[in-house]
């Protein structure tokens, strides 16, 4: 069922963390379609960072979710490397420890934050305004 009007039909979400049980919780959170009005997510699961480094080289990927807890490269490190280095660098979220490192996540230049632990609600409505700014809505 692909919209004809849409130029795609899903959106590619990088979900990096060194622990597939943060991967999983971010990709249960917001389910394949967090919005009637938007394509359906696809996952892009990532534990290292040079697969993230190379997949965001891609082009490929529409928004970053980093861990910033991530071990031995957090998702903070990363983020600031992402934007200081590529060109038009899609969105990036990144999970902080507490919400009291949103200040970190700020210094990376990431455009949102959601500590640890995960709220589905709030990891959605972050990720759906981050989509929003990339993606004209269908409805």
């Amino acid at each position: 069922m692909s919209d004809s009007t849409s130029p795609r039909t899903a959106l590619r979400v990088l979900v990096y963390s060194d622990d597939v049980n943060t991967r999983q919780r971010v990709i249960l959170a917001l389910g394949r379609r967090p919005r009637s009005d938007l394509p359906e997510l696809e996952y892009v699961e990532v534990a290292t960072e040079p697969v993230v480094l190379q997949n965001m080289d891609s082009g490929l990927i529409d928004l970053a979710i980093l861990d910033g807890e991530a071990v031995p490269a957090g998702g903070m490190g990363i983020a600031k490397q992402l934007k200081d280095e590529i060109y038009h660098c899609p969105p990036v979220l990144v999970l902080t420890g507490r919400p009291q490192d949103a200040w970190l996540a700020t210094w990376s230049r990431a455009e949102a934050a959601v500590s640890h632990p995960i709220d589905p609600i709030q990891l959605a409505e972050s990720v759906i305004a981050l989509l929003r700014a990339r993606v004209p809505a269908t409805t």
